[in-house]
């Protein structure tokens, strides 16, 4: 069986010019390249790594500019920029004056598939994106059908069109980013998960990020699938423009009425994909049956069913892909149980957003928080938390911002504040955590900020609080 058909007419000769390397760029600029476009490459910086993609590319026959992102090639008749480069970027500015369209990959992506190349059943959100995405992937999988995570997360959207795999239907994870720059993006079913500020300094407003995020409806075929709780995603909902026909669906905790997934008495059940959505109801699996079965996984668990459902996937499929998922690390992964303790690492919460979810998945907490605040407030996040707070330790750049929200909204919560940043920190940190720690609280390392003012990425920081609460289990061995 051959690869999926891809779109090739019009590129020989075309002159594009690919603003920025790395994970996005250099695939671009090989699959542009090896249609016959006459390709160069803009970068702004000049490292190792991106000279050796520069060699890499400059091989193939492939102009590449490094120091300089700012300035439009003479003659270029396409920019296709990484998601990541800010819409205010000069490059940019020079195009619109110059009448020069800006596609992003995903845009690049989206118009070369060819006749008969698989949908896209696509989500975004501020939190949950890729965990939805990777449970959609294993209920598809478990339907049978060929599928693979895509676009923000596992294999890129480039190679999952121009590939040899020929997938029938793909879990496609967006960005505002990516979204921002692929206008012509027309998927068969999308989700919004939830909006929260984030993303402001690129986007420029909230109204802005939001307008982003709902470019993912626009065009949907089949369902546009919106957070019953959250009023913004349901907003986005009514003002995309959709085929006839396509419907709006919601996903709620609570019992689901017509046209919704939601739970009741501890089961995932259907109202929107069966025949008579008044009196009918389907269940398609146990809560239990999510993995880790917390509120915000729950409805993660339930937006994948619904796009899966809005596929013609059987509800039996959506019972054995939730129970076959396993959630990435560092997204609340249990590392261990000491002494009644249990440690939790959620280093993927890096927003304030995602925090409030992991806070309210345990009680009692002590909590391990801190890092880059990226512009953030904790004044909404401690007040909604306190409660649950057994204590907290602060690490990172602006932990002051947190430790005067605490000292504002829970005064009776002990707090320590570790000026330290070198790479014993988080084993400090895990040691004061467990020394305010009562047998049957949870130490959860959540710390609503980036990570990049004490470690590479969030990843890193996940690792060194799970070595560090190994460490501990093996002193109690």
């Amino acid at each position: 069986m051959g690869g999926p058909e891809v779109s090739t007419d019009g590129w020989h000769g075309r002159r594009v010019t690919v603003a920025g390397l790395g994970v996005s760029g250099v695939p671009a600029a090989r699959v542009l390249h090896g249609l016959g476009a006459e390709v160069t490459v803009v970068n702004d910086g000049e490292d190792d790594r991106s000279r050796a993609q520069a060699r890499e590319l400059a091989d193939l026959g492939v102009t590449v500019r490094l120091g300089d992102g700012d300035t439009l090639p003479a003659g270029t008749e396409l920019v296709v920029t990484a998601p990541g480069w800010r819409p205010d970027k000069p490059l940019f500015a020079a195009a619109a004056a110059a009448g020069v369209e800006v596609w992003g990959d995903v845009e690049l992506a989206w118009r070369l598939r060819g006749e008969g190349a698989a949908p896209w059943l696509a989500v975004t959100g501020t939190n949950g994106k890729t965990t939805t995405v990777r449970m959609l992937a294993a209920i598809l999988a478990a339907a049978g059908l060929r599928t693979a995570a895509v676009g923000n997360i596992g294999v890129s959207l480039l190679d999952a069109v121009t590939g040899d795999e020929p997938y029938d239907v793909l879990a496609v994870e967006l960005s505002s980013y990516q979204l921002h720059w692929a206008p012509s993006l027309r998927a068969h079913s999308a989700a919004v998960l939830n909006l929260a500020p984030d993303h402001l300094d690129w986007h420029g407003s909230m109204e802005a990020y939001a307008a982003d995020k709902g470019r993912i409806y626009e065009g949907n075929q089949v369902a546009c699938v919106y957070n019953a709780a959250d009023k913004a995603t349901s907003d986005l909902v009514r003002a995309a423009d959709v085929e006839e026909g396509c419907r709006a669906i919601g996903f709620t905790l609570g019992a689901p009425g017509p046209s919704e997934l939601g739970v009741v008495d501890g089961l995932l059940v259907d109202r929107a994909f069966v025949e008579d959505r008044q009196r009918q109801a389907q269940e398609l699996a146990e809560a239990a049956d999510v993995t880790p079965a917390v509120p915000h996984n729950i409805a993660n668990a339930l937006a994948a069913a619904a796009l899966a459902r809005a596929y013609g996937v059987p509800a039996a499929a959506v019972r054995d892909g939730l129970r076959a998922f396993r959630p990435d690390p560092h997204r609340m992964e249990h590392v261990a149980d000491i002494a009644g303790v249990t440690y939790i690492d959620d280093s993927k919460a890096t927003n304030t957003h995602a925090t409030e979810a992991s806070l309210a998945s345990y009680e009692p907490i002590v909590w391990i928080a801190g890092g880059l605040a990226k512009g953030a407030t904790f004044d909404e996040l401690v007040a909604g938390a306190a409660a649950r707070l057994r204590g907290a330790v602060l690490i990172g750049a602006d932990r002051g911002l947190i430790r005067e929200a605490l000292a504002r909204h829970a005064p009776q919560v002990p707090v320590v504040d570790l000026e330290r940043t070198d790479t014993g920190a988080m084993a400090a940190a895990v040691r004061e955590a467990t020394r305010l720690a009562q047998p049957g609280d949870t130490v959860l390392m959540a710390p609503a900020c980036a990570s990049m003012d004490m470690f590479a990425n969030y990843n890193k920081r996940g690792e060194a609080f799970a070595q560090a609460v190994r460490s501990l289990a093996a002193e109690h061995a």
